[in-house]
């Protein structure tokens, strides 16, 4: 007697539902048109004119800070929640207090163009601390792994790296101004130290979660990219984007070399 035999299929793999694909690849989509704002910011004020500059930048910000803010609570969850929060409140009041005290930056007052505001600080700047943070933090991940003072220390520089484009950019542009013009293309060199203060102390407070490595290593990598491009070749400013090419590049450079390394030993 012969038993028939049953063929059983092989369990297939379902294709996760739409909504936590398209929760995975927003992400991407919005580092994508953020790049595609960046590029386009030189073409838009010349055919739009300059009342189009704070739109544009603000556009800009937002879609990255987002990007950021998904990647973040995608890798960890509930608890990025507190990061996103402590970064967002604790850069505001540290801007606040530099704008009003004059510490630790230097003397500095933001200007109009830049809205909504509260306290005369913008509230794009906020966003622009989260904006740009969490890369910085991958920087330190990378290249201080298995410390967390270490970690700190170079995140905090890596984020410091990125003003040396930004300041003499956003003044240029009439974002905020100095009350005393310093040594670093108008930039005073107190503003700078104040930076990398303020920026370990975020990360200190904040205490990141988990990082994406490799997205927010694609973040800071463009930023550098456009940043040292747009400088010199749209903008005239070609001692900062000299400056912020080597700078940041370095960072760059190293945080690739130990991310193809980590690949490469698995």
């Amino acid at each position: 007697m012969h038993t028939a035999r049953r063929s059983v299929a092989a369990p297939s793999r379902q294709a996760p539902p739409p909504g936590v694909r398209l929760y995975s690849t927003l992400p991407t989509v919005l580092i994508g048109l953020w790049t595609l704002g960046m590029v386009g910011l030189p073409i838009g004020l010349w055919t739009l004119g300059p009342a189009m500059l704070p739109w544009m930048v603000s556009l800009n910000v937002l879609l990255l800070a987002v990007a950021s803010v998904f990647l973040l609570v995608q890798q960890g969850g509930g608890s990025a929640l507190r990061t996103i929060g402590t970064v967002l409140a604790g850069s505001w009041l540290i801007e606040y207090i530099g704008s009003t005290t004059g510490l630790p930056f230097g003397a500095y007052r933001y200007t109009a163009l830049l809205q909504p505001q509260l306290g005369d600080v913008p509230l794009l700047i906020p966003l622009a601390w989260l904006m740009m943070l969490p890369a910085a933090w991958t920087i330190g991940a990378l290249l201080a792994p298995h410390s967390r003072l270490a970690h700190g220390i170079i995140s905090a520089a890596a984020m410091t790296a990125w003003d040396l484009f930004l300041d003499p950019q956003m003044v240029a542009w009439g974002a905020w101004g100095w009350e005393s013009p310093g040594g670093y293309f108008g930039i005073p060199w107190l503003n700078f130290a104040g930076w990398f203060l303020s920026a370990a102390l975020l990360t200190w407070l904040a205490r990141p979660p988990a990082l994406p490595i490799l997205p927010l290593l694609w973040v800071y990598t463009l930023t550098w990219a456009l940043q040292s491009i747009g400088l010199a070749l749209f903008w005239n400013m070609i001692g900062p984007a000299l400056a912020g090419c080597a700078v940041m590049g370095a960072f760059v450079y190293l945080a690739w070399r130990r991310y193809w390394k980590m690949t490469a030993d698995r």
